[in-house]
């Protein structure tokens, strides 16, 4: 079992090192049926999502100031708010409509936009959540029908994606936090990294790609490189096919995608020379994913290139890209919270620190980005009318 140094982490209880030791046993048969190596794509589904064990698939507290991040939601309710808005006007385009969001977090989102949803009487049909966690959707469920009893009989819980979907798709922090390949490469030579396990700890190796797709992209991916010769980064097959996926269901509406990440030249570049590759726990943010077994969230940056290519092959259209300030400022963020500071006293001054974190671009707002990906909506949208960057993919 590895051991964590207790000066550059905390150190995990005796029943989280527990669960982190049948995780790494578990990972370590993968290893061994597979010859003695995996790619870290694999490694990486396993330690997040393995049934039972994987980081999200377990009661370990990962959002708050408990757990290992917070995500925009949990920040404030103004970030709902303001998604309630093109929500709003999604909804009048199509006349009526179904929101379906992927990984609903602690389901502050959920809540917090049926309830602005109530207000402005824009109530989708269904609010559909989609996770994969029993223990996350159980803390939904509470979630719900703590801050809105009245309206959480109108969310329904999903196992797989639906055959047909009209309305809107929300998906906010997920794509990260699906399993990527990670290459290396070294002057001519174009390597896939995996993970084997020797001496009681995962180490990183090296071997051919594993998948067909990936030489024609890292062929690409060169171009943008130009000179460099030791380069490490990361493709997000999954990512990409998830997106397709959504797109062949989705028959009418918007995918609304926020997360943090990059256009394509921007991810691959030169400067960036050893990938996005991050992990984090404990509100503590490192680049080895191969400690910490279950216990830590590991993410990759999002290549928004890659989202909206595949979306557009799979019919959708482009429809807005732009960063997360600009498209909550275009959605009313300083209206909304002008009236909150207004009132005066502690929820003023949280108000103005809340807006800072969403909006400042030392914070998140130029790092996460905003991708609307449409089918059967031609008109402009809400989100991307202050500033939309589509241009830069």
């Amino acid at each position: 079992m590895r051991r964590v140094q207790k000066n550059f982490f905390p150190y995990p209880d005796p029943t989280a090192l527990a669960h982190s030791q049948k995780l790494e046993n578990l990972i370590q048969t993968a290893i061994e049926q597979a010859g003695g190596q995996i790619p870290f794509a694999r490694f990486m589904e396993l330690a997040l999502y393995a049934p039972g064990l994987g980081y999200y698939m377990t009661g370990l507290r990962k959002l708050g100031t408990s757990g290992d991040f917070i995500t925009a939601p949990e920040l404030s309710p103004l970030f709902a708010r303001c998604i309630a808005r093109q929500c709003q006007q999604i909804f009048e385009m199509l006349g009526t409509g179904n929101i379906l969001e992927f990984g609903a977090g602690s389901g502050r989102l959920a809540a917090d936009l049926l309830s602005e949803l109530n207000l402005s009487g824009h109530l989708p049909e269904r609010y559909f959540i989609l996770e994969l966690s029993a223990d996350l959707r159980h803390r939904q469920q509470e979630t719900l029908y703590q801050r809105v009893p009245l309206l959480a009989p109108r969310v329904n819980w999903l196992d797989r994606l639906p055959d047909s979907i009209d309305g809107l798709v929300i998906a906010n922090e997920v794509c990260d936090a699906m399993p990527a390949h990670c290459f290396q490469l070294e002057n001519r030579h174009d390597w896939e990294r995996y993970v084997g396990y020797e001496k009681d700890k995962f180490v990183w190796k090296k071997g051919p790609l594993s998948h067909s797709l990936l030489k024609d992209r890292i062929a690409k991916i060169r171009l943008l490189l130009k000179h460099v010769n030791n380069y490490e980064s990361e493709i997000n097959l999954a990512m990409e096919g998830w997106t397709t996926e959504v797109a062949h269901r989705l028959q009418k509406g918007m995918l609304l995608i926020i997360d943090y990440g990059f256009p394509r030249h921007e991810y691959y570049h030169p400067e960036r020379v050893m990938g996005t590759l991050m992990c984090h726990y404990r509100h503590q943010a490192h680049p080895n994913p191969l400690i910490l077994t279950g216990l830590q969230d590991i993410t990759t940056h999002v290549d928004f290139t890659a989202l909206a290519e595949a979306g557009y092959s799979s019919g959708l259209r482009v429809a807005g890209y732009c960063t997360q300030a600009d498209f909550l400022l275009a959605c009313g963020l300083d209206k909304l919270a002008a009236a909150e500071i207004a009132a005066g006293g502690k929820q003023a001054l949280e108000t103005s620190q809340q807006i800072k974190r969403l909006v400042l671009p030392s914070e998140m707002g130029e790092l996460f980005k905003a991708l609307a990906l449409t089918r059967g909506i031609n008109q402009p949208l809400l989100g991307f009318s202050l500033r939309d960057r589509r241009s830069r993919l």
